[in-house]
């Protein structure tokens, strides 16, 4: 697809139809790079657990990480050795 390379403020830009963006998976950010004379924009790759850490030093803070169940115990377990 051939695109015109529009002025943007003191830079200039091309404006990415939607659809193209949808199809990538682009919204809101995105990484770009220039590798070998090629402009390429991707999504964001962030680390999926990213926070998590965090969320849980909070749920512990307010007591949110007690068991939902309470432990089960069978008879003679304390018998057992490991």
């Amino acid at each position: 697809m051939e695109v015109s390379i529009r002025k943007m403020g003191n830079s200039q830009g091309v404006l990415i139809p939607k659809p193209i963006l949808a199809q990538v998976g682009l919204e809101g950010t995105a990484d770009l790079q220039v590798r070998d004379g090629v402009i390429e924009i991707r999504a964001v790759r962030r680390n999926p657990r990213e926070g998590w850490a965090d969320d849980a030093r909070r749920l512990a803070a307010q007591g949110g990480d007690v068991l939902v169940w309470p432990e089960v115990a069978n008879e003679g377990d304390s018998e057992l050795v490991w």
